[in-house]
């Protein structure tokens, strides 16, 4: 079984910052892609970021330029920084990898969530 396990949310300020994580835990032979969704208050799950085992990252055009996305294999940990926050990125922050297994099975999974509120 795998977990993974968000991190460093809260409530900011416009224009601050957050750097999120995730942390994936279990029977893990190599972590492929993975990423993160926003769930705005009332909307459906949004993609964000996202970035590949080949370290290839793409994001959302709402928070190009304020969001980054990166990884550290080794610890099988993959984060989101967040920078110049808007009101706008308030709501639940979702990571998901896609995890290998040893017998070379791929599954996808999800943690539970991370809440950020941005507000004055």
């Amino acid at each position: 079984q795998v977990r993974l396990v968000e991190s460093g949310g809260g409530l900011v300020q416009p224009g601050g910052s957050l750097r999120l994580s995730c942390a994936a835990s279990g029977s893990i032979f190599k972590i492929d892609d993975v990423g993160w969704y926003l769930q705005a208050p009332g909307e459906q799950r949004e993609l964000v970021a996202h970035i590949d085992s080949d370290g290839a990252t793409n994001y959302a055009d709402s928070v190009k330029g304020r969001f980054t996305i990166s990884r550290d294999n080794a610890k099988n940990t993959v984060y989101l920084q967040i920078n110049t926050l808007k009101p706008e990125d308030t709501g639940d922050y979702y990571c998901y990898g896609a995890i290998i297994h040893w017998n070379n099975e791929k599954v996808y999974y999800w943690g539970r969530g991370t809440q950020v509120t941005v507000s004055s």
